[in-house]
């Protein structure tokens, strides 16, 4: 069927979509407010993903408690773990999705485990989002020199366009 010269099967195979990338912190909220706000009617035509990615388990700090006194790190506080960063993404994720409810967009939730700008650049590329939306923590060169900047290395590895919100104080 046609309308308006255009194909309306073809026009929804061709709906562009968004990826909002969250974690706890007030900035990726402010970034996701932002584009609800201010990329509405975009919004309202596009599959929205919101993303969080798990940080890597890193249980060195468990293990050398454990060693100091002679014991075995058991699986299942290994497995605890693993459990409450799911379940802090989870909230992240629903915190976020009920924001896009309020704005009427649907939304939908990924999140996988792995360092976050690594798994940002390469769950958008296998998505393959159009728009990559990100908030700024609003790091110094000297600390984004030591740290790292998530938005700074999805700026320059994703494969699409990457839009940062940084929040003017």
């Amino acid at each position: 069927m046609e309308e308006g010269g255009r194909n309306v099967g073809e026009e929804k195979k061709k709906k562009k979509k968004v990826m909002v990338a969250i974690d706890e912190s007030d900035c990726s909220f402010y970034a996701l407010e932002w584009a609800l706000e201010n990329l509405d009617q975009s919004l309202l035509n596009a599959e929205v993903v919101l993303f969080t990615a798990q940080p890597i388990d890193d249980f060195g700090y468990i293990n050398i408690y454990a060693e100091t006194f002679a014991v075995a790190t058991p699986p299942e506080l290994m497995a605890n773990v693993q459990e409450n960063q799911r379940k802090v993404a989870n909230a992240l994720l629903k915190k976020a999705k009920d924001l896009c409810t309020q704005h009427k967009i649907v939304a939908e939730t990924v999140t996988q485990v792995g360092d976050p700008k690594e798994t940002i650049c390469k769950v958008a590329e296998k998505l393959h989002v159009n728009l990559l939306v990100l908030g700024s923590h609003n790091k110094g060169a000297l600390q984004r020199a030591f740290l790292g900047s998530v938005s700074n290395y999805c700026v320059h590895n994703a494969k699409c366009p990457v839009l940062v919100v940084r929040k003017i104080p």
